[in-house]
């Protein structure tokens, strides 16, 4: 009886066991199958997906909001700037408005004193304009025009026409200062032109007065603007041309010098201007009375000041012309600009 029960006890036992492991396994499978579930798997990756994007909608979101931000703060920065500058330049106003009021106070005193002293220098030259108007009323029936003496019948002109006088621009200004020298000699009873080297511009009157009319001194002014002989840089073969050919005692004549250069090689053996000078003593010699036969005037023009080429040519001229004129009773006009 006890084998029996005991029997029957092991296959109870037994099939508790089966039954366990049973109910195990459908667990098992039940809670596998829950975990590997393909739909739960694919709403997970779609949470993921739209999370992402999100994130990146958030991200441009925020740049933008970035960019606004940056944009504002340059624009403040720029207000600052302009107004730093602005407070800037009004301090700069202020301070030169407190320097101007400071040099006026400083300066009252100093004015007071100038307006004395012109005070002074009016009365002082309201005497010296009485005296001067004196001297006029005397003077002003002789033939003077700013420094020159017009009291000459006959008037030559010698003209240097080298290539530094008509290339660079001065040639005009020529015409134009011919024009105005024979303005101031109205009525005269002969004009000749010849140019530095002794040539005549009217071949036709070579060695005789040209007779001086309105429609004469047209044809020299027309003539002159086209009168391109190259002669040379040197006055002295003209000037001694000139008084040699054609003074005569008792004419009055002027000879009138236009150049801008002394060039020693055109000059032959009067190489330099006080041998030039020497040579026109002595053929110009004094009257009666210490006065030269002929004046001699210049007209200097700043070729080659303006150029910069042989500067010691142009110095040159200048010191033969003023030395010449001065000695010969004329007056030397220098050009400053054409």
């Amino acid at each position: 009886m006890k084998r029996r029960s005991r029997a029957i006890e092991s296959m109870n036992l037994s099939f508790l066991d089966v039954i366990s492991c049973g109910f195990g396994s459908i667990i098992l499978l039940l809670v596998l199958t829950k975990v590997f579930d393909p739909m739960v798997f694919d709403k997970t990756i779609a949470d993921l997906d739209g999370y992402l994007a999100e994130l990146e909608q958030t991200l441009v979101t925020l740049r933008g909001e970035t960019l606004l931000l940056n944009r504002n703060l340059l624009r403040k920065q720029d207000v600052k700037t302009a107004r730093i500058d602005a407070l800037t330049s009004s301090k700069a106003r202020l301070a030169a408005r407190e320097t101007a009021i400071i040099d006026n106070t400083e300066s009252t005193a100093v004015q007071q004193q100038l307006k004395l002293r012109l005070e002074s220098l009016n009365s002082g030259l309201d005497i010296q304009k009485q005296g001067l108007l004196a001297q006029y009323q005397d003077s002003k029936n002789e033939s003077v025009i700013g420094g020159i003496p017009l009291d000459s019948e006959y008037v030559i002109f010698v003209i240097d026409a080298s290539p530094s006088m008509t290339d660079y621009g001065a040639w005009t200004t020529v015409v134009k200062k011919m024009e105005e020298v024979l303005e101031i000699y109205p009525n005269l009873k002969g004009i000749q032109v010849m140019d530095s080297g002794g040539r005549y511009m009217f071949p036709a009157y070579t060695d005789q007065w040209v007779t001086d009319t309105p429609v004469m001194r047209q044809e020299i002014i027309k003539r002159l603007k086209t009168w391109f002989v190259s002669s040379p840089s040197s006055p002295v073969k003209g000037i001694t041309k000139a008084i040699a050919t054609f003074y005569r005692p008792g004419l009055e004549i002027a000879v009138w010098v236009v150049g801008d250069a002394f060039n020693p090689f055109d000059s032959g053996r009067f190489n330099t201007p006080l041998k030039v000078i020497k040579a026109v003593r002595r053929i110009n010699r004094p009257r009666e009375g210490g006065r030269r036969s002929v004046r001699i005037h210049g007209l200097g023009f700043p070729v080659h000041f303006v150029e910069e080429v042989r500067l010691e040519d142009a110095y040159a001229f200048s010191t033969l012309m003023r030395a010449l004129c001065e000695e010969n009773d004329g007056a030397f006009i220098a050009i400053d600009r054409y």
